[in-house]
């Protein structure tokens, strides 16, 4: 007899999946409330999870069935009995923080989309895809921070796209390896740099060229989220701390890639625990300190 695990027993191990990554994303949860910090350790691992069927299915195990079976975990998850320790931890979640079952189900669109399209003609083909294996989870994370606002989600989108675009750059070479080129073969063309080049991991003038657009790209999404960012209340910029811990780590990554001049083949280009936690304190001390003003000035102008 197959015994359950119960809410807590999932939720346990999903935190410890997420530790065990040594994902980035881990850093940027230190200072959420302890439920919301278990829902976005679920989040994680859920996206993981789905994400592995895909890249890394068992052995003789068809991903397209494996992703039907995910389908039907999400929905148990908000219509019935979910059986995976992660949809398990999953539905007490959504039901706390209200999360729609349509961007899990977007979600795994975006992910299936990796068992049939290994190539992107243009950019706006990339989009929808950017859109749903990264903008989803940045609106799923606003439920849990509770700040789902129009404008809240214009940022979210700006920013999982930036986040997006910054890992297509870290990882053409391990993509490559799959057979997949996510950078779109308009760009390609117009840095002269051949599909075969890219799939050889060729370092070359040209592609150096190819990626600084790539970057100037990223960096306009950045841009993006940071322009709606400044036009958001204190209080909504604080409940999205996480997100700029997180916008902070990646867009050193981002850096780090320049810097390396873009050499991605050699090795994988990381962001070192050591910066990430600073990162984090740096990112909680500002909008600690922009929050503090804020109030400050506020008492004066009441004063007045």
């Amino acid at each position: 007899m197959v015994t359950q695990m119960t809410p807590a027993e999932a939720h346990a191990y999903c935190t410890q999946k997420t530790k065990e990554s040594g994902s980035n994303f881990y850093h940027s949860f230190f200072f959420l409330p302890r439920p919301r910090r278990e829902a976005m350790y679920t989040i994680y691992t859920f996206c993981r999870e789905l994400d592995d069927t895909v890249d890394h299915p068992p052995r003789g195990i068809d991903p397209h069935d494996q992703l039907a079976q995910w389908r039907q975990e999400i929905t148990a998850v908000y219509h019935g009995t979910p059986r995976y320790p992660v949809t398990i931890s999953l539905a007490d979640h959504v039901r706390t923080f209200g999360v729609p079952q349509a961007y899990l189900e977007e979600l795994t669109a975006g992910m299936e989309m990796d068992l049939t399209i290994r190539r992107y003609a243009t950019f706006d083909d990339l989009y929808l895809y950017g859109y749903r294996v990264a903008a989803v989870v940045g609106l799923i994370c606003l439920n849990v921070f509770e700040t789902t606002t129009p404008r809240a989600q214009d940022y979210a989108i700006n920013l999982g796209m930036a986040f997006q675009l910054t890992n297509i750059m870290r990882d053409v070479g391990s993509d490559a390896d799959r057979d997949r080129i996510y950078v779109p073969q308009e760009d390609l063309a117009r840095f002269d740099y051949s599909e075969q080049q890219m799939l050889a991991k060729t370092y070359s003038p040209q592609f150096i060229r190819l990626m600084e657009f790539q970057a100037a790209r990223a960096r306009d999404y950045y841009q993006k989220a940071q322009a709606v960012y400044a036009t958001l209340s204190s209080t909504t910029r604080q409940s999205l701390l996480s997100a700029e811990i997180m916008r902070a780590i990646y867009f050193s990554l981002l850096t780090r890639i320049e810097k390396a001049r873009f050499d991605v083949f050699s090795s994988r280009v990381r962001v070192p625990p050591s910066l990430c936690i600073l990162k984090a304190l740096m990112t909680w001390a500002r909008l600690s300190l922009s929050n503090h003003s804020a109030r400050e000035s506020s008492r004066g102008g009441t004063a007045s």
